[in-house]
């Protein structure tokens, strides 16, 4: 892959609300959204699977969660906070094997071949919840698995608040177990990633940048766009009116020049070499 750039734009919660999918498909047709993963327990998944059968051209994966909305196999809520739902793995109050499995199983069931998978807040960072993801990735044959760990954004610093900097610089440290259990279950990543330190804070000026700056390989940028309208409104999340901000990059014609400037191809991850 030597001196070719390679680049999915893949958008997290498919599923979440109907504004939410009716941004995300808006950003693929008009912009240069490649790809999107769906929540199989979102409350607005079958309008999701309508709009993928609709739209064959945008990659589908699957965004497993285990933070947030209902487990699919008993009804019960899911810890909403990261610290809730280490201590439910460690109890053995949640498995995160059958719970994630049972979401993949109801996106294939649908109808929709999923090519890659990531997690709901990253949750895949944890080490049962990456063993279950890599072991369910190899089962259904979905070999593409999100890196979480950004490439340096130096440059982009004053888009970056300290603290999720220095975030993401610690998630860095997990980097050698994560890179060996999914290469044990013969699952693979694109070579950079890039999204985590600007979740919610880019506009089109940043998107810009963020294309002059992408290293040579493939890269996944994660992005959250949207439509904010009632039902966003009412959900719970943090990101609201950030997501239209992002729809407009996605779809600002001055990115679109960025990419052939810098010579950026754009793919999903059924694309991949």
């Amino acid at each position: 892959m030597s001196g070719r750039r390679q680049l999915i734009v893949n958008a997290d919660d498919f599923g979440f609300t109907p504004d939410v999918n009716q941004g995300i498909v808006e950003a693929h047709r008009r912009g240069i959204l490649t790809a999107t993963t769906l929540m199989a327990n979102g409350a607005a998944f079958d309008d999701a699977v309508r709009l993928a059968h609709e739209t064959p051209s945008l990659d589908i994966g699957c965004h497993l969660v285990l933070i947030g909305g209902r487990s699919l196999l008993t009804g019960r809520a899911y810890p909403l906070t990261v610290p809730r739902l280490a201590a439910a793995l460690a109890g053995r109050d949640l498995r995160a094997y059958d719970e994630l499995k049972a979401q993949v199983r109801r996106i294939v069931e649908a109808g929709l071949r999923p090519t890659h998978l990531d997690t709901h807040k990253h949750t895949h960072l944890a080490p049962p919840v990456l063993d279950a993801v890599a072991r369910i990735g190899e089962e259904f044959g979905i070999r593409w698995v999100r890196r979480p760990f950004d490439f340096p954004m130096s440059s982009l610093r004053g888009a970056i608040p300290a603290m999720k900097r220095v975030t993401s610089q610690a998630l860095g440290l997990l980097r050698r177990r994560f890179q060996r259990v999914l290469e044990r279950h013969s699952c693979r990543t694109t070579d950079h990633f890039a999204g985590f330190q600007i979740t919610g804070r880019f506009h089109t000026a940043e998107l810009v940048e963020l294309l002059a700056m992408l290293p040579e390989g493939s890269t996944e940028l994660m992005c959250h766009p949207g439509l904010c309208g009632e039902a966003l409104r009412g959900a719970r999340t943090r990101l609201k009116e950030s997501r239209e901000r992002e729809l407009e990059a996605l779809i600002a014609p001055e990115v679109r020049a960025a990419l052939e400037r810098n010579q950026v191809k754009l793919t999903g991850y059924a694309g991949l070499d």
